[in-house]
């Protein structure tokens, strides 16, 4: 019975991670959405102009 409540214990503890994780990056989300488009919105694909 120890055992099943270890891992009982350690399911929620995981599962408090991963929302407290899933919470943080969707609280910084607007931040990091905004970084993205200005370090790479003006990229374009060299790759098709290249001679063959």
């Amino acid at each position: 019975m120890e055992k099943a409540s270890g891992e009982l214990s350690l399911t929620v503890v995981t599962i408090i991670a991963i929302a407290a994780i899933a919470g943080l990056v969707a609280l910084l989300w607007p931040t990091l959405s905004g970084w993205i488009n200005n370090s790479f919105g003006n990229v374009t694909n060299t790759s098709l102009n290249m001679p063959k």
